[in-house]
């Protein structure tokens, strides 16, 4: 499950049909869509345009590009600098409103459904084109102040100037819209989006570059579009003792005359901070991620730390010489404390090291994992296959209500993490191999292994077409699809509905609130079995 993003879901020709199109909170067509009042000015993150950052070659070859794209298409309703009203019918998965212009498409930052918007194009192409919104002439009554004071400035959210109730709805209709147009799937039950009581303060991880601005050592967010850090002292969607960490070590690293890392030069020490909060326990982790292996002042540091933060029970150094922007190097080693911390989801141990996958949003996670067992529907005599499994999540909680369940993972430090995790839990009805599921899976089965349920959780690229293949030769009686992506779901989805299943329900989770990602949580059942 993923945080990235993936194609515009214009489809393949930029279709300006393709949009999730729910424009208020409810989605429904009978709401009034105007009900603010006008002449809303837009922030400066709705006016942002682009976003990115060129050198003055690159913009001379941009424009000159714009130039000769301007001169080639002909016909088009609006031109470049053009300014016009617009209605906004709808929003892709980037979270862009997509406006109507006599029929041309306009891609709108800052816009939301239902509103009609005063814009300036700034780029054309033969089927869509881009535009900043200059003002809001009326208002979606989804439309709210976002109250984090870097949003203008920072790409993490996407959907803070839009009510939680409008985000929960739009993210269900996604699904929706994804599922008729990709998969032609019609009719499919799609419930609402299961959010959060509280969705602020979720995050359990926070990974952050380190930089230096003005002479000083600052940590942050990049700057959209751009490799420039921009200092932050508290995020809204992290847990506040995240923020804490971060902030503190920033001041001992000022303190002690710690070097930043360059990456334009390569020299400077401190990449990343990275802290990691287990919310059942209460226990944190600090990971140092340097560049090369020698820390100045390492007592002084690891004494201040400890000193000043108390949760903190795991100190680790990762080494990363390499000139890349991947966080992690190859080599962690332990500068104090414990290797791992300890955290639960529901009833389930895990053991978190400092490379390992653990998702981000505790509470969702347990939303997320309790439907899936729920649409295993098991009575503890079941044999589940867990394709995808990471580190055994998925595994360990379906193991509680299964006779037996095997996990397969092509990562190999994953499957060593999710043994440890089946140890620390005392199961023994769980098995876990390294390899591709589309390999595995088939031996498993000439070994005589039959799987009544068979869970995958693909990455956002979704499943691999020989493990589709592998499910329908298998025929379990319950496929249940674990999805951070509408998109590849729905492909997905219709293979497995042509190869002999139903598609009985769909549950989307919202894991990432204020966000544009969605999880889905679906139950297929082979149609010989209803």
């Amino acid at each position: 499950m993923g945080n990235g993003s993936g194609e515009r879901t214009l489809g393949s020709a930029k279709d300006s049909t393709n949009v999730s199109a729910s424009a208020s909170a409810s989605a429904s067509a009978s709401r009034p869509l105007h009900t603010k009042g006008s002449g809303r000015k837009p922030s400066k993150r709705d006016s942002r345009g682009t976003g990115s950052t060129r050198n003055s070659g690159q913009r001379r070859h941009a424009e000159l590009s714009d130039r000769v794209t301007s001169a080639v298409i002909e016909g088009l309703p609006v031109a470049k600098n053009d300014e016009l009203i617009v209605d906004v019918i709808g929003m892709n998965h980037d979270g862009e409103g997509v406006g109507r212009a006599e029929g041309y498409t306009l891609f709108i930052p800052g816009a939301l459904p239902g509103e009609k918007a005063k814009v300036r194009v700034l780029k054309t192409k033969k089927q869509y084109g881009y535009a900043k919104l200059l003002d809001v002439t009326q208002a979606s009554p989804d439309r709210v102040d976002a109250p984090c004071a870097i949003y203008d400035q920072c790409g993490g959210c996407q959907l803070q100037h839009m009510s939680y109730a409008g985000q929960l709805a739009w993210k269900r209709q996604h699904v929706v819209d994804a599922l008729e147009r990709i998969g032609k799937l019609e009719g499919i039950t799609v419930l609402p989006t299961l959010g959060m009581s509280e969705p602020w303060r979720y995050r359990n991880k926070a990974q952050v570059p380190i930089g230096v601005v003005d002479g000083g050592l600052v940590g942050g967010f990049y700057a959209k579009g751009s490799h420039r850090i921009v200092d932050m002292e508290t995020c809204l969607i992290q847990h506040e003792h995240n923020d804490d960490i971060v902030n503190r070590v920033k001041e001992i690293g000022r303190t002690l005359d710690i070097s930043a890392y360059n990456e334009e030069t390569g020299k400077g020490l401190l990449r990343h901070v990275v802290v990691k909060k287990a919310f059942h326990t209460g226990e944190m982790m600090l990971v140092l991620v340097t560049n090369g292996r020698d820390i100045p002042h390492a007592d002084a540091w690891i004494g201040l730390i400890r000193e000043q933060i108390p949760h903190v029970v795991s100190i680790c150094q990762n080494i990363n010489t390499k000139k890349t922007n991947v966080i992690f190097g190859d080599e962690t080693r332990v500068l104090w404390g414990r290797d791992v911390i300890y955290d639960y989801i529901g009833d389930v141990q895990f053991a978190i090291s400092a490379r390992s996958f653990y998702q981000v949003n505790p509470v969702q996670t347990e939303v997320l994992y309790g439907k899936t067992v729920e649409y295993a529907g098991l009575t503890g005599k079941e044999t589940v296959i867990d394709a995808y499994c990471g580190i055994g999540t998925i595994s360990l909680f379906l193991a509680q209500h299964a006779d037996q369940v095997y996990g397969v993972e092509i990562v190999k430090e994953a499957i060593d993490d999710a043994r440890i995790n089946a140890q620390l839990n005392d199961m023994r009805n769980v098995k876990f191999e390294v390899g591709a599921s589309e390999v595995v899976i088939p031996r498993w089965k000439e070994q005589g292994i039959e799987a009544d349920v068979i869970v995958v959780d693909p990455p956002r690229k979704g499943c691999d077409e020989q493990l589709l293949n592998t499910i329908l030769e298998m025929k379990p009686e319950r496929v249940v699809y674990v999805s951070c992506n509408p998109s590849t779901l729905a492909r997905d989805l219709r293979v497995l509905e042509d190869g002999g299943y139903r598609t009985v329900e769909v549950q989307p989770v919202d894991m990432f609130p204020h966000t544009v990602h969605v999880e889905s949580v679906i139950l297929m059942i082979r149609k010989n079995e209803m």
